[in-house]
């Protein structure tokens, strides 16, 4: 993780003198807002990845000596696959655009549409095979 969070101090430190430089250059309020906070945005997303690399084991790309091979076996659990998410997606896209055109009757579909593929992600279950031995 410790790779990420480099990439992520570059991106932020970079938003963020051009902030500087726009706010000067420019004089333009909404621009140095928005790489303010894309920068703010950027320094949470590289503070989590440090926060991460701090309680993992170090991985074969945070190693810059090591060798391809390093990356090999297993990568760790993944969950099986999921169309709740597409669901979510599709949900929150609905009430996101009954909020910008305000819409109450479209938001109110796409609250009650998000609120169950929530809770469908959540609580959705995966049966696994019964394996005899």
């Amino acid at each position: 993780m410790k790779v990420e969070a480099r990439l992520f101090d570059i991106t932020t430190a970079f938003f963020f003198v051009s902030a500087v430089v726009y706010g000067f250059w420019a004089k333009e309020p909404v621009g140095l807002i928005g790489l303010i906070l894309t920068g703010g945005l950027s320094l949470i997303i590289g503070s989590y990845f440090h926060f991460v690399a701090r309680r993992t084991e170090q991985r074969a790309e945070d190693n810059p000596d090591a060798e391809i091979s390093d990356g090999a076996g297993e990568l760790g659990f993944f969950s099986p696959g999921s169309y709740w998410p597409v669901g979510v997606a599709a949900s929150a896209a609905i009430a996101a655009l009954a909020m910008a055109f305000w819409q109450v009757w479209l938001l109110v579909i796409g609250a009650v549409l998000l609120l169950l593929t929530i809770g469908g992600l959540v609580f959705e279950y995966h049966t696994r095979p019964n394996v005899t031995e």
